[in-house]
């Protein structure tokens, strides 16, 4: 009852001249009659392209006995029938054996074959008492029964035919029961000659025109022990159950069920989305292929519930970035991922920390995109926080750093695979495992990867708003440490107390007000005991900057603050630590990329805007001139307590978009 509301939050909003979303109709209905027509009709009334016949093609099919006026009126053959409104009609002209259904159900329901007029009344009085409507008699047709699968609208494409198995019985019907629990074994193709099954095809495609269907139906034919063909009804809905004789016909025909389903959204999408030249009034007519960001787009929503459900795997898995084994197990299942895509895999093996992975479907070591992301977190397995799912947000430790994005790659991929693109790019796709101790490790392979890369695009989420991030603060760490050598002097320890709580207030008084540079201690401890006298502290100083001049120029001064010959009989002073990594900074190849995804953005109705990010990333050992850009994973955030969340619709939003430009400036 709510199906209109629920199709208003469905359906994907879209900017003028852009192609609107579809609806996969396979609605049977509820109650009432004409049931198929129910939905069509509201997506009519809604303006909302769908898959399949409109409610009058449904209502034609549905209505066998105006079905079989209509294949009489175009001369296609259908047994004799007679139609009665009562148990008390006169049935003298009734010639025997009949079958007896109700005029306006399918999966035949209420199918009774009777060989005299008193179990006829018997028959017709059920019909009439349980389905409340008319009954429709029709002469039996004792011999064999064939099904015909069509797709498509012009052509139409015929699947081979397909017999019911009725065990040498000329007597038999396939009853509810043989459709629903126990299916009767299916011969496809049909064991004919070519002359009939080529007849049976025809007759097919000229009953589902002249019943004006669309898009996709199943033709039900009996065939007398002399091979006359007869057309008993269209099924303008049929059936995708895996056991049907559609979808096994179609395997016949070589389509895997995805492949169907796919072929059937993509007949439906021709016949909206094509366009016909009004400009010439004798110019043929001019099809346009179904949009890219239609077909991706589609595609993805489709596979939600798997996106989904891989994304969960991920993020229960254990990264931190000392469990080596867990982000081993984390690389060995993108592995599959990236394996069943067609890539190759490069290991990079790492002691201290997981192995780093690179798969790439190039030949030649040059990539059109490099996709850059990180298996590893700073979450220890006690504050791993599982994947949870609820309303519109999913939630799990590194959903939004970096899984997310991850999962958002693929799910691009394995789209841009099924509209036959991904073989005519070059892709490199690298996996760090060392993120979290600032690349260390990794940094020379992100640079003599990227060196081969036209674009750059980093996995880590968009922030709440919807955000690419076109630059990033550079990081500095330092840990300094200050010990109060053995003493009899109380007076020292506050000495020593001071020197330290005063150095860290200095420091952070050299962050500049423009917030060009920021430095914060990211953890401090000091220890003293007057009566024994002992003094230790110990901080670990973070600076964030966006500019490298004026980085040299503090770091100088931060190790120049540092009392090196006071106290030095008496107080011990370390550092260690400095630059890892430099920031990321927006330049005109930036600039560039960052235009060309927000076109492309405000084409998918996706809401984009330019963050800087003041945290650092392996993107900012690039070289300055690529095109790169941060940011393509689904939209979220990092809450206070470390937890992260991404809102559940920006997964299929990002991979669209994550697909359409990865296809956009592959150079093919």
């Amino acid at each position: 009852m709510s199906v209109i509301e629920q199709l208003q939050d469905f359906m994907p909003r879209v900017i003028e001249g852009e192609r609107m979303g579809m609806v996969f109709n396979m609605a049977y209905g509820i109650q009432g009659e004409s049931r198929y027509t129910h939905i069509p009709s509201m997506l009519e009334m809604l303006g909302i392209p769908y898959v399949g016949s409109s409610p009058s093609g449904h209502a034609l099919a549905l209505d066998k006995i105006i079905t079989k006026i209509i294949l009489q009126k175009h001369d296609l053959p259908t047994p004799e029938f007679w139609v009665f409104s009562s148990a008390e009609d006169d049935f003298r002209r009734v010639s025997y054996p009949v079958i007896v259904k109700p005029k306006m159900e399918s999966v035949s329901f209420g199918l009774r074959v009777v060989s005299n007029e008193k179990d006829l009344r018997d028959a017709v009085d059920y019909i009439i008492k349980e389905f409340q409507q008319q009954a429709l008699v029709e002469e039996f047709i004792r011999g064999r029964e064939f099904a015909v699968g069509l797709i498509g609208n012009n052509p139409v494409e015929v699947f081979p035919v397909l017999e019911i198995d009725l065990e040498n019985d000329p007597d038999a019907i396939q009853s509810v029961d043989d459709k629903r629990i126990t299916p009767r074994r299916k011969l496809c193709p049909a064991p004919l000659s070519e002359e009939l099954a080529h007849r049976m095809q025809q007759i097919s495609i000229d009953a589902f025109k002249a019943l004006q269907l669309r898009d996709f139906s199943r033709v039900d034919i009996r065939m007398d022990e002399k091979d006359n063909i007869y057309v008993l009804e269209i099924n303008s809905m049929a059936s995708l159950g895996g056991t049907g004789s559609y979808v096994h016909a179609a395997g016949v025909a070589g389509y895997s069920y995805n492949n169907l389903v796919n072929k059937m959204l993509d007949v439906a999408a021709v016949r909206y989305f094509a366009h016909r030249s009004a400009s010439i009034p004798d110019q043929p007519v001019q099809k346009q292929a179904v949009p890219v960001p239609v077909r991706i787009r589609g595609f993805l929503r489709g596979r939600q519930d798997s996106i989904e459900n891989l994304l969960k795997r991920y993020v229960n898995i254990n990264s931190y970035v000392r469990n080596v084994e867990g982000v081993n197990e984390l690389g060995s299942l993108i592995r599959k991922e990236m394996g069943a895509l067609g890539f190759t895999q490069e290991t990079i093996p790492q002691v201290e920390v997981g192995n780093l992975l690179f798969f790439t479907d190039s030949a030649d070591n040059s990539y059109d995109i490099l996709l850059l992301g990180e298996l590893d977190n700073n979450t220890r397995i006690a504050d791993q926080e599982y994947f949870s799912a609820s309303g519109q947000k999913l939630s799990g430790t590194g959903i939004w750093e970096h899984k997310g994005g991850i999962v958002a790659a693929i799910a691009a991929l394995q789209s841009l695979r099924f509209i036959r693109f991904l073989r005519k790019m070059k892709i490199g796709i690298l996996m760090t495992t060392d993120s979290s101790l600032q690349g260390q490790f990794a940094r020379p392979y992100i640079k003599s990867k990227s060196e081969n890369a036209r674009y750059i695009l980093g996995l880590h989420g968009g922030d709440i708003s919807g955000s690419l991030v076109t630059s990033r603060s550079g990081s500095a760490v330092y840990r300094f440490n200050m010990h109060l050598q053995k003493t009899d002097d109380a007076n020292m320890v506050t000495l020593a107390a001071s020197t330290f709580t005063k150095l860290v207030h200095t420091w952070c008084e050299l962050s500049v007000d423009d917030r060009s540079l920021v430095i914060a201690p990211y953890r401090t401890s000091l220890n003293t005991n007057i009566l024994e006298p002992y003094a230790h502290g110990e901080v670990i100083l973070s600076v964030r900057f966006n500019d490298m001049a004026l980085y040299t120029s503090v770091d100088n001064r931060i190790r120049k603050l540092i009392p090196h010959r006071k106290f030095t009989n008496r107080i011990l002073f370390q550092i260690e630590g400095g630059l890892r990594r430099p920031p990321m900074l927006e330049t005109a190849s930036i600039n560039e990329f960052w235009e060309k995804a927000r076109v492309t953005a405000g084409k998918l109705d996706i809401v984009l805007r330019r963050e800087h990010r003041w945290s650092s990333a392996d993107i900012c050992f690039i070289e300055k001139e690529k095109q790169m850009l941060d940011g393509f994973g689904p939209v979220g955030q990092q809450e206070q307590d470390k937890s992260e969340y991404i809102l559940r619709h920006s997964l299929l939003e990002r991979a669209t978009l994550l697909g359409v430009i990865m296809k956009e400036i592959s150079g093919n």
